[in-house]
């Protein structure tokens, strides 16, 4: 067997289908088909079950594309390690992140980092799902991924960065803006508006709440903490949201956050595939990230 073989077959799991692979590479569907083929004889065992629709793996192909994805992952990231050591400080950083990410906690390390290290060339990409980042990070498609820290991920690390302390963000005209502190019983009936939906950010506000023992109620979602901020800056809703630095949003007044220290902070950070394994590049541009404390949760 190739690597070659290897790394058509794990493409051909991940996809379902061998015409898919076909088209991406270029080849033809009896192309990828004997690659697999030359995988069945060395092992002597079925790997695919052909279907009307496409193929799944079977007990055998399954044991062979994780230990594959693991092994290619491996080797593609020594080539990119062997790479940067020739030519220094060039080469690639992919980062798994959004805007809201980036101009709150990283605005200042971009900066940082592109003066420091021009050749090397910053990524940013948006992942639609968390376990989709999990994917890229663990076949080699992604250096690092700025996450909302959960349980622990088979083949992932995670590294705490910031805890965010909660704030409730209204106007300064609102009624509670003259509070210096809430507790979270406080705003028990207090319609309130919704973080994403599905979200990991969402998730842990609803379970630090069940752990004080209160249900917060909500009239209207949004698709990300920037909006909620905008939004309650303009009266049209309050927003429970992590205290975040950098940039204050934009908006048509000044917005007051009132801490919520009953509510457990919010852990943020990075995740990798292994950090003994990331580009020196990678290594620079995650570490330039640094939140201090004094940064959060300003009343603005």
């Amino acid at each position: 067997m190739t690597l070659e073989d290897l790394r058509v077959f794990v493409a051909v799991c991940r996809a379902g289908s061998l015409s898919s692979v076909a088209r991406e590479l270029g080849c033809t569907q009896s192309a990828v088909s004997q690659h697999v083929k030359r995988l069945e004889r060395e092992t002597g065992l079925a790997l695919l079950e052909r279907r009307p629709r496409g193929v799944v793996t079977t007990r055998a192909g399954r044991i062979l594309e994780a230990a594959a994805a693991e092994g290619i992952s491996g080797l593609d990231l020594a080539v990119r390690q062997l790479r940067d050591l020739l030519d220094g400080h060039s080469g690639h950083v992919r980062v798994a992140t959004g805007a809201t990410t980036v101009r709150h906690f990283m605005s200042d390390a971009v900066v940082a980092f592109r003066r420091r290290h021009p050749k090397v060339n910053l990524e940013f990409r948006t992942v639609s799902s968390g376990r989709g980042t999990f994917d890229a990070l663990a076949d080699g498609t992604l250096d690092l991924a700025w996450i909302t820290l959960g349980p622990p991920v088979r083949g992932i690390e995670q590294r705490t960065v910031a805890q965010l302390p909660w704030v409730l963000a209204i106007p300064a005209a609102d009624p509670l803006a003259a509070r210096s502190r809430l507790d979270p019983a406080d705003l028990a009936d207090v319609p309130l508006i919704r973080l994403p939906p599905n979200s990991a950010s969402a998730a842990h506000l609803d379970a630090a709440c069940a752990e004080s023992g209160v249900r917060f109620s909500y009239d209207a979602s949004v698709a990300d903490w920037d909006t909620a901020l905008l939004l309650a800056e303009l009266g049209a809703g309050r927003a429970v949201v992590p205290a975040v630095p950098g940039p204050p949003v934009p908006g048509a007044g000044p917005l007051r956050l009132i801490p919520l220290p009953g509510l457990r902070p919010l852990p943020v950070g990075w995740a990798v595939r292994r950090w003994d394994a990331l580009s020196p590049p990678a290594r620079a541009f995650a570490d330039t990230v640094r939140i201090q404390p004094r940064d959060l949760g300003e009343n603005r």
